[in-house]
């Protein structure tokens, strides 16, 4: 988050080749999440080129398994041509062994360390089942693993519409990086919803492993401030997540349909120097000095807007977790005189300290939410509340987001929200902390409908 200043410095990003086995699949950081999706036992790894018959392969061959029966359903139903599998088929290396052979589109086997990638010149999936797989599966459960490898299958299957390599250096503006990666993101997110769906002969991932697949996506992002433009970019968090659940919801036909006329992302690098300084956070007490008044400017032109009377809430800090109106969280909407309580001494610092800013921004933008809505005379609790209270967050997400004067979003910022709505379900609870949107998938997906389509998606009438 930042306070834009009156001088703004166009950042100059510096553009990098990568190879084609390289930054494809590479993990940064997340919370542990765990789960188990293989039933049965899985599938016997033995097709895989170099496997050591271990439990990671038979979790990446049971996941390579399923997605390539789904893409023979999927792909033909989708784009009319039968499905055709892997040519060159898979890899698993071990790049903690010095003598492991590389696979096609390396040059030695440490060349894959802590990645995945689809060689599209032998039509290859390969990983490393070393430093990538056993981490994800730590961190994330299982399910982590088989978005990857469901993602370095998009890959294969955008290869088979005609979106070649030779294709993506003649028309570099029709195919940037970004793009293809949220094709292949969404492509991952079509083949869940086909598990999800009870399709899948050897996985099961349900609503309690969903969450975990999309926490695995937040580490593949981007670094903060990378420009879209990067030839190496693949997205912040929050488009990588919304392609993710567009094809969950939305499926193949859509996903194969992307083009950079229609998709929009939000990533962005740093137009001012002391943002960039700051890694695009303001602190603590900086943000709620900052954010207050700009909440309080756009939900009283909401309110008014309407033919109500707006009632700027009094924001009273608190030092312990408030308790005016049942358990909100450490920011809560008081129905009783108007206000909003934020705990200011422990639960709420570590957060903002932890996520960012914008995890702070959410949660206050939410209870301004709530705050908005008793104004207008809208229920304020149950289910519907505490959906419309983060919807109008993401409205107000959108209000700021690409602001160049005043309060705005600075790169990261979405990211954040990405986390902490994972994380926690404070901006989801209604007023009286009993209601609240129960998976951190669905209130992403709330959020994203505030982002994308602004109040009216919000239920307001």
């Amino acid at each position: 988050m930042r306070r834009a200043s009156a001088r703004l410095v166009l950042l100059v990003a510096v553009v990098s080749t990568a190879l084609v086995a390289t930054g494809c699949t590479q993990l940064v950081d997340g919370r542990a999440v765990a789960g188990k999706v293989v039933a049965g036992g899985g599938v016997d790894p033995g097709f895989i080129r170099g496997t050591d018959g271990g439990t990671i392969d038979r979790l990446a061959g049971t996941a390579i398994t399923d997605v390539d029966a789904f893409w023979q359903e999927a792909f033909p139903a989708t784009f009319g041509e039968k499905w055709q599998p892997l040519d060159g088929g898979v890899y698993s290396v071990d790049t903690s062994d010095p003598s492991a052979k590389p696979p096609p589109c390396t040059e030695k086997a440490s060349d894959v360390e802590g990645n995945a990638f689809y060689c599209p010149s032998a039509d290859a999936i390969a990983w490393d089942r070393a430093a990538l797989l056993p981490v994800l599966q730590d961190r994330y459960g299982d399910a982590a693993v088989v978005i990857v490898l469901a993602h370095e299958m998009g890959h294969a299957v955008q290869r088979r519409m005609g979106i070649t390599p030779e294709a993506e250096r003649r028309e570099p503006e029709k195919y940037p990086t970004i793009l293809t990666e949220a094709m292949a993101d969404c492509f991952a997110g079509t083949f869940t919803k086909w598990v999800n769906d009870g399709r899948s002969q050897h996985l099961d991932i349900g609503a309690d492993t969903l969450d975990a697949a999309v926490g695995a996506l937040v580490s593949f992002r981007d670094p903060v401030g990378t420009s879209p433009a990067d030839r190496s970019a693949h997205g912040n968090a929050f488009d990588r997540v919304s392609a993710f659940q567009d094809g969950y919801q939305q499926g193949a036909k859509f996903c194969g349909a992307m083009t950079v006329e229609n998709r929009p992302f939000t990533q962005k690098s740093f137009t001012d120097l002391d943002d960039r300084d700051r890694g695009g956070n303001l602190p603590f007490a900086d943000m709620l000095d900052a954010i207050t008044p700009d909440l309080n400017n756009f939900y009283s032109a909401l309110v008014t807007g309407k033919g109500k009377t707006w009632n700027a809430p009094k924001s009273t800090p608190v030092r312990q977790e408030p308790d005016c109106s049942g358990d909100q969280g450490p920011v809560a909407f008081c129905p009783r005189d108007g206000s909003v309580q934020v705990e200011v001494a422990e639960d709420l610092p570590k957060l903002h300290a932890k996520l960012g800013d914008y995890a702070t921004g959410v949660l206050l933008a939410s209870r301004y939410g709530l705050a908005a809505r008793a104004a207008l005379g809208v229920e304020v609790a149950g289910g519907e509340a505490a959906a419309g209270a983060l919807c109008l967050a993401g409205a107000y997400t959108r209000e700021v987001f690409d602001r160049r004067q005043g309060f705005g979003l600075s790169p990261g910022d979405l990211d954040e929200a990405v986390q902490v709505l994972l994380a926690h379900d404070y901006a989801a609870r209604d007023a009286s902390g009993g209601a609240t949107v129960d998976s951190g998938f669905k209130r992403v997906e709330v959020f994203r409908g505030g982002v994308f389509e602004g109040v009216k998606a919000c239920g307001l009438g």
